[in-house]
């Protein structure tokens, strides 16, 4: 493999290692603060971090109408709104089966990039790799989906409406975002997040119960740092260079990664149906990647991104 093609490989292990942590991040979090306030301070801190950044690295904020444009659709779109329903949800709806509600991401992806990007080949191999991954999803949280659903529905509704919002901006980005820098690209939208976030939360929450103890400090640092500037502006970086199909199936992996966490962090128990939906996430996966394989071994030349996009330092 070249050069590129390992950073390619790098940045989308650590997206999914990072992204999986982050539940229980937020977790721990969630033992001292409020739901929104606590993802409005996690994402101003952010920003700030973003904003030192590009000053010691002296990248330019892009100002073109294109630029504005995209920066609040995904302040509203990327995290304010999605951000928002998922917090809400989880106050009703269990985290397994937001998990696999949230799954239909990937779905959306495929749907929006036929019809928005047709010059991106989804192809055969894809759509089966997602359909496998997404039923790896199903069993391994299966058991989330018991009692009267009924009483989730607002929730569940409100879980997969965040799931099709974030799909949408991802094919947006891919479609009219390439001029953009990956880390100044996160600066604006986290600015309309945080601020957002920490209103809605002043007056929608009980913020008595705030407490900034180590528990707080500690999550709110890794969410913001790791879970935020290097995740978000990891992924855009990747939208520049990779199938976004490929890189949406990210959101059957980070689950896998929680479930190993939560086993050597909390003791939590791992059962035989959890290694049988993540053996078919795992072959969902490498099914989605099939063609490429295939391609490869008929050397066929793939030919990688050998060129910074224009507004990359």
């Amino acid at each position: 493999m070249n050069r590129a093609t390992v950073n390619i490989v790098l940045i989308y292990a650590l997206l999914c290692f990072i992204w999986g942590s982050t539940w229980l991040a937020i977790r721990l979090g969630l033992e001292s603060l409020t739901p929104l306030f606590s993802a409005g301070i996690r994402f101003s801190l952010a920003s700030v971090l973003i904003y030192i950044i590009m000053s010691i690295k002296r990248i330019s904020l892009q100002k073109d109408p294109v630029s504005i444009r995209l920066y609040w659709l995904m302040g509203f779109f990327s995290f304010v709104i999605p951000f928002g329903l998922v917090y809400w949800a989880e106050q009703f709806v269990p985290s397994g089966m937001a998990a696999v509600l949230f799954a239909v991401y990937p779905f959306c992806i495929v749907i929006f990039s036929y019809l928005r990007i047709p010059r991106d080949s989804i192809g055969l191999y894809k759509i089966f790799g997602t359909i496998i991954g997404f039923c790896g999803i199903v069993i391994i949280f299966s058991d989330s989906f018991t009692g009267d659903l009924t009483d989730y529905m607002l929730g569940m509704l409100a879980v997969v409406l965040s799931g099709i919002m974030q799909a949408w901006i991802a094919i947006s980005i891919k479609k009219f975002g390439q001029h953009l820098n990956s880390l100044s690209m996160n600066f604006i939208p986290m600015v309309i997040a945080g601020i957002s976030m920490i209103i809605i939360g002043y007056f929608t929450e009980d913020l008595s119960t705030v407490r900034f103890d180590e528990n707080a400090i500690l999550s709110i640092l890794y969410l913001a740092f790791f879970g935020s500037v290097i995740t978000f502006t990891g992924f855009y970086w990747l939208i520049k260079r990779m199938n976004i199909v490929m890189l949406s199936l990210i959101a059957f992996i980070t689950p896998i990664v929680a479930l190993i966490l939560g086993y050597f962090i909390y003791n939590e128990e791992l059962s035989l149906r959890h290694f049988v939906g993540s053996a078919l996430v795992l072959a969902g996966i490498f099914g989605a990647n099939l063609d490429s394989l295939l391609k490869l071994r008929k050397g066929t030349i793939i030919k990688p991104v050998n060129s910074e996009p224009a507004g990359e330092k």
